[in-house]
C-alpha cells in the first residue's frame, strides 16, 4: 500500500510541478510578494521602519516629514494598494489551482462510482448465477441510479429550493 500512496503523491507533485511550469510571470511575481509578506519579519520590519520614521521625524531639527507624517502615510497607502493587488493576483491564482483540483477529485469521485456500480451489477449478476439471490435486489438499482450525476445535481438543486421556500426561512 505505502508504494501505491507514494505512486500518488509523486503523480500529485508532478501535476502541481507542470501547472506551476505554465503560470505566467505576473503569478509567480504575486505569489513571491504575497509569499514574502505572509511572515511575521514583514510584519516586524515595518513596525521598525514605522517607528524609526516617526522618532527621526519628530526629534530631528529640520525633518523631511514632520507631524503627521504625510509622506510615511502615502508610502504606506500606496504600499498597501500594491499589496492588495498582489495578493488578489495570488489569490486568484490559487483558485484556478484549487478548482482545477476540485475538477480532477470530482472526475476521480465519478469515476469511482461508475467502478462501483458496474461490480455491483457484476456481484448480482453472480449471485443470480450460483443460486445466492432470486430476482432482482432493489437496493441495487437504487445504490447504481444514485450515482447519475446529473440526477444528483438535480436533486441537490431541489434540496436547495426547498429549503429556500421553506415556511422557516420566510419567517427569518
Amino acid at each position: 500500500m505505502a508504494d501505491v500512496t507514494r505512486a500518488n503523491v509523486r503523480a500529485m507533485r508532478e501535476l502541481d510541478e507542470l501547472q506551476n511550469a505554465n503560470h505566467g510571470w505576473a503569478d509567480r511575481v504575486a505569489d513571491l510578494v504575497a509569499r514574502a509578506c505572509g511572515h511575521i519579519g514583514f510584519v516586524i520590519v515595518h513596525a521598525i521602519g514605522f517607528a524609526a520614521w516617526m522618532i527621526w521625524n519628530s526629534l530631528a531639527g529640520n525633518p523631511p516629514d514632520p507631524y503627521p507624517f504625510t509622506l510615511l502615510t502615502l508610502f504606506a497607502s500606496a504600499e498597501g494598494i500594491f499589496l492588495m493587488s498582489f495578493i488578489l493576483i495570488s489569490q486568484n491564482y490559487q483558485g484556478r489551482l484549487a478548482e482545477r483540483r476540485n475538477q480532477l477529485d470530482l472526475q476521480i469521485n465519478l469515476l469511482a462510482e461508475q467502478e462501483n456500480s458496474k461490480m455491483l451489477l457484476l456481484l448480482e449478476a453472480i449471485a443470480k448465477k450460483v443460486g445466492a439471490l432470486q430476482g432482482d435486489d432493489p437496493e441495487v438499482g437504487v445504490l447504481v441510479q444514485a450515482t447519475d450525476p446529473e440526477k444528483l445535481a438535480g436533486q441537490i438543486d431541489e434540496a436547495y429550493r426547498e429549503t429556500e421556500d421553506s415556511p422557516q426561512d420566510a419567517q427569518k
